[in-house]
């Protein structure tokens, strides 16, 4: 009886071990529109929208502090409609902003001390999907065709250019120093470029076998959003590489600032899965994300928003 009693307990604690703790939101902010993207500085959270507009929330506070908008714009049909933002980035006082533009183009601006300032028009009729700042001369921007561009502002021409791939660009991220970009495609390959160059350092090629919807990399490990249902992990020094697989399409994931935690959007429910890096262990599930995700956003070792297609923000904290 004893012997049963023991072995019992033993695989209680093994398998309460293995289940993550379920944590709600501890609050929500409300967004303009549905949320695009999320940028984080110092006390304030940088939210993209579909509704023309940028909005600033103070994290400290809770308040909205700022909404900057973008011009609507008009559709084929010649109706005014919001104009969609598909990216943000902040550098000291200057808000990168890039939007839907008319007749498929795309406008990037810079807003700062009140105004905003085209970069790159609609008229150009350039698809890019993705931007973000390198310094406070160059951005970096990627084309639905895959082609990456590193951009002078002040003299507003192309200093660098690659094709990365033939296959369909699905996202980019920057190093925490900005020396390298990670770019994910619909192939499942992850390419690491200099930003400097745009030469390529290392491909990524063995664990996703379908489009990569986001990636991230904080000191120097990656983490992919897979549509194949895998979560990949690889270390720029080959010293990690493996999978998670989901019970679902993974839209979005997220790293840590120490790399040390992932999150993905691991379920038909929305829900997201914080795990250990190096163990695998499955610590937290955060619930209530009622639509699809399409950003999760470490403030630091602990603390999390979540985001997605609907206007709302959810921010959990882990401990």
């Amino acid at each position: 009886m004893k012997k049963f009693i023991f072995v019992f307990l033993s695989i209680f604690l093994y398998l309460s071990n293995l289940s993550a703790k379920d944590l709600i939101p501890n609050y929500s902010l409300k967004a303009s529109g549905g949320v695009t993207d999320l940028v984080l500085k110092n006390e304030n959270l940088y939210v993209a929208t579909t509704a023309s507009s940028v909005d600033i929330f103070n994290v400290n506070t809770k308040e909205k502090i700022n909404s900057i908008k973008v011009p609507k714009i008009k559709d084929f049909m010649k109706d005014t409609i919001e104009a969609r933002i598909y990216s943000i980035d902040v550098l000291d006082n200057n808000l990168l902003i890039l939007s839907q533009g008319e007749n498929g183009g795309r406008n990037i601006n810079i807003y700062k001390d009140g105004k905003l300032e085209n970069i790159i028009e609609d008229k150009d009729r350039l698809f890019i999907a993705y931007a973000k700042f390198i310094d406070e001369n160059h951005i970096i921007y990627a084309l639905l065709s895959n082609q990456v561009y590193l951009y002078d502002i002040k003299n507003k021409k192309v200093v660098n250019e690659v094709q990365v791939s033939q296959s369909k660009f699905s996202n980019f991220k920057l190093s925490e120093d900005k020396s390298k970009v990670v770019v994910a495609d619909e192939s499942g390959i992850l390419t690491l470029l200099n930003t400097i160059d745009l030469n390529p350092i290392k491909r990524f090629d063995t664990l996703n076998l379908d489009n990569i919807f986001q990636v991230d990399v904080k000191k120097n490990i990656f983490i992919t959003a897979g549509q194949d249902r895998r979560c990949a992990i690889y270390s720029l020094d080959e010293r990690i590489s493996y999978y998670i697989e989901a019970s679902f399409l993974i839209y979005s994931v997220a790293l840590s600032p120490s790399a040390s935690l992932g999150a993905y959007a691991s379920d038909e429910e929305n829900n997201v899965t914080v795990f250990n890096v190096n163990t695998k262990k499955d610590l937290y599930k955060l619930l209530q994300n009622k639509t699809t995700l399409t950003n999760i956003l470490f403030i630091n070792e602990n603390e999390i928003f979540v985001s997605s297609d609907d206007e709302k923000i959810n921010y959990y904290k882990l401990n």
